[in-house]
């Protein structure tokens, strides 16, 4: 998948998981309910980034992100230093 969206330096382009539709226990949760999850899969990568390749999954700091939404699809744009793992 490409992406309309072109990172620039240390950015990285990233589409957010889905979120649990269940609990653990197996009981529905209501959209309000639901936490938006903090794991990506990420799409595109910028120049400068070292540590990252597309197709990574990531966990990032929740409110350093920008949301975008681009041919229908919601983006994150993460620096590199807010990602904090990868799975």
């Amino acid at each position: 998948m490409t992406t309309p969206i072109k990172p620039l330096a240390d950015r990285v382009v990233a589409v957010r998981e889905k979120a649990a539709m269940t609990t653990a226990s197996g009981l529905y949760l209501p959209d309000t309910a639901k936490e938006k999850p903090v794991f990506a899969t990420v799409k595109a990568i910028g120049p400068d980034v070292k540590q990252l390749k597309v197709g990574d999954k990531i966990v990032y700091k929740e409110y350093s992100t920008t949301e975008l939404t681009a041919d229908g699809v919601e983006y994150l744009i993460v620096k590199e230093e807010d990602v904090l793992a990868t799975l």
